[in-house]
């Protein structure tokens, strides 16, 4: 392997010395010339490799089979050599084609041309050229093709570290549901337990022999083992989950195993080892698990280029799954949190989809709300801070609001006056984090791969694990009880029979166990197995006291219990679906209240926001000046709406714009109408335009923000609007000589509903006084005219 060369900053990528070509990638780039590079070690000052190094190493620039019939020259890197090292200023440029590799009886093909001497410097150092390469080809890139060390160094580094992350680090492996730190957290626990809490901070040492990262994350992942409840016991201050609060530091809080993982996630000789990371330990590959971990813990992993939201899920309810794969029936689970909360999982599908919850939200009395659950991933202090938020912005109108958290959740909400109690929370639902949304993803590592399967799959896959988990306890139970049977039955022999008298005369160790061999060949048949070696030396073993004390009839008694056991053993392993059942039913009656559900499975209705906004902004018009807005003084107007809304503004020459709620804005002295926009209303319009006055009924639609429109044409005026369609129009005319009618009644309703584009009914050609819907005081019903619409 070459002698690696540090990059100084002055070689150019594809430059420096070179050996053996890459076929493959000389297959794949049949044009390009391809080389490897060899490295030289520097440290220091830059030392001369032997000519015997250089020939073993191959540093000599070959050609590839696809540049025989190429004329292409290429410049070397040209080496800065330092005058010291080099001895003589003639011997500088003998070494830069020493360093190269370079032979003077080169091929016209590969000869390499000859490095320059830097005229300013004076002691023959040598300095890369400005152009390091004589291109060949279309291509304006000389490295296009080529993979350099460097670059396939980092490629193949980045590639190991993506996998370590993966797979050792941010994501669960399917068997035991536990990321490598929580299984070393709780081998370390396991190797310790005498039943007493232990210090945090020494199980945190003891986990730093099988973890090679810092201690932070370990305690950091005790703590979170600790707050689920499951698997470790703690003693002294771990944070509030409520309110956010930190656990104190390792070295004040306390830990052991519960009395669940004791029974249900280890044994010692099911368990598969390997070296830990400095070859000192052994560490678990995957614990012998006997319960649904990775849907009980859950798990947040974001690894390179891959992330897993696995949700909590209620410990009894996936035992009961598990019951329900064995017995192949259909089975529905869903997460449960600590936190509680309401939860609608109507798009969790199957645990890669999503679901809503949100805080339980008790109404007190006519003005107050209290909190009393959080939802899953908030703590009180985010959410005070989003109500806080929202009340600032006028999407809710409250009071105050207090937090009287310690060991329950309690937040209270004091309403503003006239706001009502289940208008209010819906408010909540809607723009606070009171309801959240959470996606779902369940990425596992399974086969040292990383694997997105489905809540149900897990279920079926740990009902599987455990059958085979029981199984192989049994079996181990059974050696166990066979090999005891089989050396109760040689001690009864060897005793009752006294065949250590034939040992008495027996002067060689050889004599002995062929006398203790010849006994017992008379009683070969009623042994378990055949006698061996160990066997024998277990029984010359056997003091004579016990002898002179054997108890025929205890042992007897001993040697049936035994039998009794190895046939329900048998029994077992013949029904082995049957007992796991009868397991998961134990654990179920077990603990089955000390983990309820938590969080209620509901169905929320959708919360539309402009619907439940409140309605903050009160939104005049100060013609004098002519600004509209919320923080300016008026008395024109005067609409209530909130930052959802938005506002049709008209002004009298029939132009209209659409906005959103503005704080302030000018909008000049002649606007007519102001009103909240909607875009299905109706609206009556009277114009006047040149010569004739025309009446229309029509639709703003669908608008673009703050772009102009028309609702009449250029140079008309508007001489009146309103919002809807009015039974009757009265309409009087100015007075005119030789004019008889002076007033009319028209109806709108008589027109259908058109585009604000539209031109409308012309209703006369007299000047207008005044048009309303109202009836004016003045008006005289004996001579008023109904009008015809043209």
């Amino acid at each position: 392997m070459s002698p690696k060369k540090k990059f100084d900053g002055t070689e150019k990528p594809g430059q420096g010395e070179h050996s053996q070509p890459d076929d493959s990638a000389s297959a794949d780039f049949p044009d390009v010339p391809v080389y490897e590079f060899g490295f030289m070690e520097e440290v220091g000052e830059a030392t001369e490799v032997s000519s015997d190094k250089s020939k073993d190493q191959d540093t000599t620039l070959k050609k590839t089979p696809s540049q025989k019939n190429t004329q292409q020259k290429l410049t070397p890197l040209k080496a800065v050599t330092d005058s010291k090292m080099a001895g003589k200023e003639d011997s500088s440029e003998k070494q830069a084609h020493d360093r190269l590799g370079v032979n003077e009886t080169e091929t016209e093909e590969t000869k390499i041309e000859e490095p320059q001497k830097t005229g300013s410097s004076g002691n023959g150092d040598l300095v890369p050229p400005t152009n390091s390469y004589v291109q060949n080809g279309s291509s304006d890139d000389p490295l296009d093709g080529i993979d350099g060390v460097l670059r396939l160094q980092i490629d193949d580094n980045f590639l190991q570290y993506a996998s370590y992350v993966i797979r050792d680090r941010a994501i669960p492996k399917l068997d035991d549901g536990l990321k490598p730190v929580q299984r070393r957290i709780l081998w370390s626990l396991h190797r310790n337990d005498d039943g007493k809490f232990i210090k945090v901070a020494n199980i945190t040492g003891y986990t730093m022999q099988f973890h090679p990262h810092g201690d932070a994350s370990i305690n950091d992942a005790l703590v979170v083992l600790a707050n689920k409840r499951y698997l470790i016991e703690g003693q002294g201050n771990y944070g509030n989950i409520y309110t956010g609060d930190r656990a104190a530091a390792s070295r004040y809080i306390e830990c052991r195993l519960t009395e669940l993982a004791r029974k249900e996630i280890f044994n010692d000789e099911l368990t598969e080892f390997v070296s830990s990371y400095d070859g000192r330990n052994k560490e678990p590959v995957v614990l012998p698990c006997k319960l649904p971990m990775l849907l009980m813990l859950g798990a947040d992993g974001i690894a390179v280029g891959l992330s897993a939201r696995i949700l909590p899920h209620n410990f009894i309810e996936l035992l009961e799954a598990e019951i329900a794969v064995l017995r192949k029936k259909p089975f529905t689970i869903l997460p449960d949190f600590v936190l509680g909360g309401l939860m609608d999982a109507s798009d969790y599908n199957d645990g890669n989809g999503k679901i809503r919850i949100r805080a339980r939200i008790e109404v007190k009395d006519k003005s107050r709300l209290i909190i009393r659950q959080l939802p899953f991933s908030t703590t009180t202090e985010s959410l005070v801070n989003s109500i806080e938020d929202a009340a600032r912005k006028g999407k809710i109108k409250i009071r105050s609001i207090q937090d009287f958290t310690s060991e329950n959740v309690e937040i209270e909400i004091l309403l503003g006056i006239g706001v009502e109690p289940d208008k209010a929370k819906q408010a909540l639902y809607a723009f606070t984090d009171c309801e959240v949304p959470i996606s779902s993803r369940i990425v596992v590592i399974h086969k040292n791969r990383p694997l997105v399967i489905s809540v149900s799959e897990v279920v079926k896959h740990n009902a599987r694990k455990l059958v085979e988990d029981l199984r192989n306890e049994l079996e181990l139970k059974q050696r166990k009880l066979t090999d005891e049977l089989h050396f109760k039955t040689l001690v009864q022999i060897f005793v009752e029979n006294r065949i250590y008298k034939r040992i008495e005369k027996c002067r060689t160790q050889e004599a002995v166990c062929k006398a203790v061999f010849d006994g017992f060949k008379p009683f070969k048949d009623h042994l378990i197995r055949k006698l061996v070696q160990n066997d024998v030396d277990m029984l010359l073993g056997i003091p004579i006291r016990r002898i002179s004390l054997f108890d025929i009839e205890k042992h007897k008694e001993d040697m049936d219990r035994i039998r009794g056991d190895l046939d329900q053993l048998a029994r077992n392993l013949k029904s082995i679906t049957k007992y796991t059942i009868a397991h998961l039913k134990y654990l179920i009656k077990e603990y089955g209240k000390m983990y309820p559900r938590l969080t209620e499975i509901t169905s929320f209705q959708t919360v539309t926001a402009k619907e439940v906004a409140a309605k903050a902004h009160t939104v005049v018009y100060d013609r004098e000046k002519g600004y509209l807005g919320y923080q300016i003084r008026g008395n024109e107007f005067s609409i209530k709406g909130s930052g959802y809304d938005k506002l049709l503004i008209l002004w009298d020459d029939g132009t209209f714009k659409v906005i959103a709620m503005p704080e302030k804005i000018f909008v000049g002295k002649n606007v007519v109408y102001v009103a909240l926009y909607h875009r299905e209303d109706v609206y009556t319009i009277v114009y006047r335009e040149k010569h004739a006055s025309y009446l229309k009924r029509f639709k703003v639609g669908g608008t673009i923000l703050n772009k102009e429109y028309r609702c009449g044409p250029e140079k008309s005026k508007v001489l009146f609007f309103e919002e809807g369609t009015p039974k009757e129009l009265y309409v009087r005319y100015k007075p005119a000589k030789g004019q008889r009618i002076h007033q009319q009644l028209f109806f709108p309703e008589e027109l259908d509903v058109k585009s604000a584009k539209v031109r409308g009914s012309q209703i006369t050609i007299k000047k207008i006084s005044g048009v309303g819907s109202k009836r004016p005081r003045s008006w005289d019903e004996k001579t008023a005219v109904k009008g015809k619409l043209i």
